[in-house]
């Protein structure tokens, strides 16, 4: 294992020992805890994006090439939102 030193404030590092010994670990568990995940997300995304990339390949979609505009993507109606009745009137008795 690789010593590291960082600088860090002193009322955060206390209150990461005062969490990290009600959890019965370290706060070195938890920053290697940390760091661990910290450099596997970056290999997840790039995996992750490659195989979005690789089945947007395959697929067969939009086939015969069609271009949208953005002007497309807004010209569709939009359902009218239901008005709600006036408070102490009762719509049913007029």
């Amino acid at each position: 294992m690789t010593n590291l030193t960082i600088a860090l404030d002193e009322a955060i590092v206390r209150k990461a020992r005062i969490r990290a010994i009600h959890e019965g670990t370290s706060v070195s568990a938890k920053v290697r805890e940390f760091l661990a995940a910290y450099a596997q997300d970056s290999h997840r995304q790039q995996t992750a994006g490659m195989a979005f990339i690789a089945a947007a390949r395959k697929s067969k979609a939009n086939s015969e090439g069609v271009r949208w505009s953005r002007e497309d993507a807004y010209d569709r109606p939009y359902p009218m939102p239901a008005k709600p009745a006036a408070r102490g009137v009762d719509r049913a008795s007029k």
